[in-house]
């Protein structure tokens, strides 16, 4: 279908409308995707692991305001929002992801409320030293180098001093893992997720850094990172403070 994806450009990055629409824009491949069976599938039966592990994070020290770029199939983002008495900030640039988020919230009991807001990561809304932990769940990867660092910068800009940002993602470069080794698997995964090749050769940390000295911060590591299925995967916890 060459050129349909310009049907999704109102208001969504270029990257995202060319090579996702069929995943997070489009009313059906929104359907299809968001079935834990799915998710499953795509995470190599990882999903509840990578998800328990991220909400653990939240059981170690008080979250204070949290704000999780962007939204997120299956049930993290309804486990997360039972986890936070004062709510949850959410901020996608897709109108059809955040309807699913609060039709999600409004199914829980009693649950505590939803701020979902329409912004581009790239370019917030909110002021700065809005948040005390901010939540990135499997975004990075998707998003092309500039725009990687764009987003961090403008959520170091919004997060507090003191605060910290939670990242689960895929890990660095798994040369021993065997579906970076099998040529076959390698060349899906990059096809599939265009822009994960580049990811896996950044180094997150340096990134990080960069991304908080543009703001007079510094980061650090807050406990060790877990990695999950032989590394193919992590969930790494940075510490925010004045440089």
């Amino acid at each position: 279908m060459p050129g349909f994806y310009r049907k999704f450009l109102d208001g969504t990055p270029y990257y995202l409308a060319r090579h996702y629409w069929w995943a997070y824009l489009w009313r059906t491949g929104v359907w299809f995707f968001d079935h834990q069976p799915i998710i499953n599938a795509i995470l190599f039966g990882q999903y509840e692991r990578l998800m328990h592990t991220t909400l653990d994070q939240f059981s170690a020290q008080p979250a204070g305001r949290v704000l999780q770029l962007t939204c997120v199939y299956g049930q993290f983002t309804p486990r997360l929002l039972d986890k936070l008495p004062v709510g949850l900030d959410i901020a996608d640039v897709a109108d059809v992801q955040l309807a699913l988020a609060r039709r999600k919230a409004t199914e829980l009991n009693q649950a505590p409320p939803l701020h979902a807001a329409r912004m581009n990561a790239e370019c917030l809304g909110y002021k700065s030293d809005t948040f005390d932990t901010i939540v990135l769940f499997f975004l990075l990867h998707e998003m092309p180098p500039e725009a990687r660092a764009n987003t961090l910068s403008e959520a170091m800009r919004v997060l507090k001093p003191g605060g910290r940002m939670l990242i689960t993602e895929y890990g660095a470069t798994p040369h021993q893992h065997m579906l970076y080794r099998f040529p076959p698997s390698r060349w899906l995964l990059g096809w599939l997720e265009p822009f994960l090749p580049g990811f896996w050769q950044e180094n997150l940390d340096d990134a990080m850094q960069r991304a908080a000295q543009g703001h007079g911060k510094a980061i650090h590591r807050s406990g060790s990172e877990e990695n999950i299925f032989s590394g193919f995967y992590r969930v790494v916890t940075y510490q925010i403070n004045r440089a």
